[in-house]
């Protein structure tokens, strides 16, 4: 299956099943396009009558290097990968990582929050260091043999629990070398509450921080608003800023939401960058399509233009020296995930679990709260078996909207939690996020193609 596309002034040729990704002049991207559907003679006569100035004999000899790509494996090339996706449903997973939900509560009001203020369509509630502890040892004792697992901080606002998290980490910690594992901790957090304590723990022991920020103030004071009605952005970027900034090395992410109001995030992103940070995402609304918030079909070529915007100025900052990292284009065309895991796609519902403050387990953060999708208990374990062999089904070849999809094996069939939102079924297809996401893969490949060719353009 063959993707083409023009972007920033390179013609792009992508491969799905093999992977290539070649940039290509106007007269290749022409043949190539032409190749599977029309003789060898049509393509030349077709090609010598729209490029005239082109000689037949260079227009042949692209032709052949065309052929020798195919039968190299490097263009048109078969799928491969079918029965892997069979035999990828039919693997038994361990757990691998945790959303520990420690705080089914919120200081802040946030009008479009997916969890309803952090309370998940339920009542407030936190997590107590027993439950958080069984967790743990749940964890442990579902993860087989994998050595690497991860828990993450949640909520609601997790620092409102916070003496558990840092509890947790501590009993996580004193079983490592019994059981041969290793814990790496992440935590997502609003900033309000970010003390001295919570920046020096977090920074010793948590591999990664994703702090909220949606970008400029006005954009964020709009809808991250205490229940006072106040702004919270004037009370945590200072906070961000010096977290950061004590956290040297070590991985964070600042974590932007866009809507209806805010179709140009790039300028948010910019924001961002303006204050000193360097890891940015900014995610697309998750609510109902009724909501203020939802993102509209009038919203979209605005957001894909922001896309390009965005790719193209972190370009400009690449060559000047100061660059920054955007989380959806983090892509590794050499050395990336291993075709199980492009199949499978993020593991929600198998190998990534949610726990609630009362220790009951649903696929994934965005699932708690729905009854339908509770898995069981960390008591019990997965009791409810059937929705877990669902999930482990649920895969890129899985949807039959994702069969002739040439970005498939970099989205893994999507977000289960956006397809059931948007469609009712985990199986079925977002589309508004689906055509945002292959501009995002899109960009990310011409911001390769541009690295690789010393960031000219």
């Amino acid at each position: 299956m063959i993707h083409q596309y023009k972007l920033n002034g390179y013609n792009i040729v992508l491969d799905t099943y093999s992977g290539s990704v070649l940039n290509v002049d106007e007269a290749a991207y022409d043949v190539i396009s032409l190749y599977e559907g029309h003789t060898r003679e049509e393509i030349v006569a077709i090609m010598a009558e729209k490029h005239p100035d082109i000689p037949v004999s260079e227009i042949e000899e692209c032709l052949e290097e065309v052929e020798e790509l195919k039968t190299g494996g490097k263009l048109f090339t078969e799928d491969p990968y079918g029965k892997l996706a069979e035999r990828a449903a039919d693997r038994k997973s361990h757990v691998k990582a945790l959303c520990l939900h420690v705080a089914h509560t919120c200081n802040l009001n946030c009008s479009y929050c997916f969890a309803s203020q952090g309370r998940y369509h339920g009542e407030r509630a936190v997590m107590s260091l027993e439950t958080a502890k069984k967790a743990i040892d749940f964890l442990i004792a579902n993860s087989g043999t994998q050595r690497n697992l991860e828990v993450d901080f949640f909520g609601g606002e997790p620092l409102m629990n916070w003496q558990v998290c840092k509890d947790t980490v501590a009993y996580a910690r004193s079983l490592e070398e019994k059981y041969g594992k290793n814990f790496r901790f992440t935590l997502t957090t609003n900033g309000v509450l970010i003390d001295d304590d919570v920046i020096d723990f977090s920074n010793r022991e948590f591999t990664n921080v994703v702090l909220s920020l949606d970008g400029r103030k006005e954009i964020h004071d709009a809808k991250r608003v205490d229940y006072a009605g106040r702004g919270s952005y004037d009370r945590i970027v200072p906070k961000f800023q010096r977290f950061v900034k004590e956290r040297g090395d070590k991985n964070y992410y600042m974590r932007g939401t866009f809507t209806h109001a805010n179709p140009d995030f790039f300028k948010d992103v910019m924001h961002m960058a303006d204050l000193g940070f360097t890891e940015l995402s900014m995610e697309p609304v998750v609510c109902a399509p009724n909501d203020e918030a939802a993102l509209t079909k009038e919203d979209l070529p605005i957001v894909l233009e922001q896309y390009e915007l965005l790719a193209k100025d972190m370009l400009r900052r690449e060559r000047e020296g100061h660059p920054i990292t955007f989380y959806h284009y983090m892509l590794d065309l050499t050395a990336g995930p291993c075709i199980y895991k492009r199949i499978k796609g993020c593991g929600s519902g198998t190998e990534y679990l949610a726990v609630t403050p009362t220790g009951d387990l649903y696929p994934c953060h965005q699932f708690v709260g729905e009854e339908k999708y509770k898995m069981g208990d960390i008591h019990n374990g997965v009791t409810n078996t059937e929705l877990r062999e669902k999930f482990a089904g649920c895969n890129a070849y899985s949807r039959e909207g994702c069969k002739d999809c040439w970005a498939k094996l970099y989205c893994s069939g999507g977000c289960a939690a956006n397809a059931y939102h948007a469609t009712g079924d985990i199986s079925g297809i977002y589309e508004y996020g689906c055509v945002l996401f292959k501009k995002r893969i899109e960009c990310a490949i011409m911001m390769k193609i541009a690295l690789s060719a010393g960031c000219k353009k």
